[in-house]
């Protein structure tokens, strides 16, 4: 399920920041994307790749050197346990699946979003917009595809879901 994202405290900051953001995204050297480790979630084993900047709640230091201002944005974030660019290739599907564990929520900031790309989670469709956050509950079932002929890029972040973040709220 979808979260009201203005529910969240950092997200105005993310969002106003959005082109410092991105213009750190262009800066980066394609080197440093890599696969995403979960191949088995794409319908064709290939076109999802990250740039991680934090994993498991640790910095991922040589990255966040190359993105300082948005490592600095994400760290400020309560809880956080991922963050990371990912990009879907043109064509790429990542098929229906849920993550795990619950009470972690999963938002997705618009960078840089062609017009023929969506997120599916539970039965609602929703597109990206740059400079936007999507905010839902990863033990949802969702897919996302790119159907555009360039790359979709979000910035990607996982972090713990707040106190008055219940079970009633996962259940509607």
């Amino acid at each position: 399920m979808y979260c009201d994202a203005s529910q969240f405290e950092f997200v105005p900051s993310l969002e106003q920041h959005w082109s410092v953001v991105k213009a750190e995204l262009d800066a980066l050297p394609p080197e440093v994307f890599v696969p995403y480790p979960e191949r088995y979630l794409l319908d064709k084993r290939t076109g999802w790749d990250i740039v991680g900047l934090y994993f498991l709640g640790v910095k991922i230091d040589l990255n966040c050197d190359l993105c300082p201002q948005t490592a600095s944005l994400v760290r400020a974030i309560p809880g956080l346990i991922t963050a990371g660019f990912s990009r879907l290739a043109p064509g790429a599907h990542i098929v229906p699946h849920s993550g795990k564990p619950v009470g972690v929520l999963r938002c997705h900031m618009g960078i840089d979003v062609p017009p023929r790309c969506g997120l599916r989670v539970g039965s609602e469709i929703r597109r990206w917009e740059n400079g936007r956050c999507l905010v839902f509950d990863d033990t949802s079932e969702h897919e996302a595809w790119n159907r555009d002929e360039r790359y979709r890029t979000v910035l990607l972040l996982d972090f713990k879901a707040p106190d008055w973040y219940t079970a009633a709220d996962r259940a509607a």
